[in-house]
């Protein structure tokens, strides 16, 4: 395998970074204006890069005053069988520890921006990852979600 670049920048472009979500599988908007201002309206991306090719990306948000680890993602090629389950290929726990390599940096970028804590959202194995890097749990919240698109009554 070759070595692979990371770079810290403000912004990726966004037919780029739109085919990386697709050959993902992940569920993003089509709107190329939208992923756009998602990319402006981003603190910081981190990026993972063999041979030229976009391999890893993971991205940073902020108020001012919190920060948000807002995704880490990684190519499946690259995620292998070495997840904390020992099962599933998954992003945590990559052979070459890329993912944990791309959320650090993303995690270093908010710290310099001066936030006063960090958030992240996890999932199944994901948890055990964070915790790697220095996330706890915290007592009492449940992640929401509301569909922007869904039919809501609100005040009803």
């Amino acid at each position: 395998m070759s070595e692979i670049l990371y770079e810290t920048v403000e912004h990726v472009d966004v037919s780029e970074l739109a085919g990386f979500y697709a050959r993902q599988g992940h569920r993003t908007t089509a709107s190329p204006e939208k992923l756009g201002r998602m990319v402006t309206q981003s603190l910081c991306f981190v990026t993972a890069r063999e041979e030229g090719r976009l391999i890893g990306i993971a991205r940073g948000v902020s108020d001012g005053v919190r920060g948000y680890l807002a995704e880490c993602k990684l190519d499946p090629g690259r995620q292998g069988p070495a997840a904390v389950t020992r099962r599933d290929g998954r992003v945590e726990h990559d052979r070459e520890g890329i993912a944990k390599e791309m959320a650090s940096r993303v995690i270093d970028a908010l710290r310099a921006s001066d936030v006063e804590e960090i958030h992240v959202l996890a999932y199944g194995t994901e948890v055990d990852f964070c915790e790697e890097l220095g996330f706890k749990k915290t007592g009492g919240m449940v992640a929401l979600r509301l569909d922007v698109e869904s039919e809501v009554a609100v005040g009803s």
